[in-house]
């Protein structure tokens, strides 16, 4: 005759430190604390100046309503409230302590009354049809999981005329300046980034980055989305490019 099975006894539950996914808004709080400095060198301090093109491209008018996806710390929130006085400015980002580091340079410039930071999605805009007057994202498209949905949510919010950019990193595909970039990269970007912010999600950056579609490719991949683009340029031999974009018009 067999004996009874003995009862399992019960184990203590375990905690796992769970990998943020990588891109998401938690990949990004882990790497916060030090994304503007590794931002300045990693790119030699250009990146300032591809902003101020954004705003310029915007054309905004005198008292617009500015929809800024992907916010991060709010380096281009910021550049459209003092580049255009009577703007107000949306900042919305994933990543709360991003945003967190955003207000507190809000504070600083005094802008709190002109920009609002907001947690939220690119692929679920909380805003209603044609509420802003143009809106803008900046090396964030290419994390979010469904670029067409984000697009087409950018194209839902802004009016009828009003302008859309699209500022997003990419590899150079040719030219001897074009390797050099791509080395820059490639190799450069994890190895440096990875040092200086104590953290290896600069790898995930780095084939975002090689990853994310020729230039004419997204901006087919915009048209689809329901935009018209105007504008395509290259930034930087190719390692920045510019979209200007405008929701396309129902008939």
């Amino acid at each position: 005759m067999s004996e009874p099975a003995t009862p399992a006894l019960p184990t203590a539950p375990t905690t796992e430190l769970v990998a943020p996914t990588l891109g998401s808004g938690a990949m990004f709080d882990r790497i916060a604390r030090r994304y503007d400095f590794v931002n300045r060198v990693l790119s030699f301090g250009i990146d300032k100046s591809w902003r101020r093109r954004t705003v310029r491209q915007l054309q905004l008018g005198d008292r617009p309503r500015v929809l800024d996806v992907a916010t991060g710390t709010a380096d281009l929130a910021i550049d459209i409230a003092r580049m255009t006085p009577g703007a107000t400015v949306v900042g919305l980002d994933p990543s709360t302590k991003m945003l967190e580091i955003g207000r507190t340079k809000i504070a600083k410039r005094g802008l709190e009354d002109r920009i609002t930071l907001v947690e939220g999605d690119a692929q679920e805009l909380p805003y209603a049809d044609c509420e802003m007057d143009a809106a803008t994202i900046a090396f964030g498209i290419r994390n979010v999981p469904d670029r067409s949905r984000a697009l087409r949510e950018l194209a839902r919010v802004v009016r009828p005329g009003g302008r859309i950019c699209v500022l997003e990193l990419g590899e150079p595909r040719s030219g001897i300046l074009g390797h050099a970039a791509r080395f820059h990269t490639r190799h450069v970007v994890p190895k440096l980034g990875a040092l200086l912010s104590g953290s290896r999600e600069y790898s995930y950056l780095q084939k975002s980055i090689a990853a994310f579609p020729p230039a004419e490719e997204f901006a087919a991949q915009m048209e689809a989305a329901g935009l018209h683009v105007i504008e395509v340029t290259p930034l930087t031999f190719g390692a920045c490019t510019l979209y200007v974009a405008s929701p396309v018009e129902e008939p």
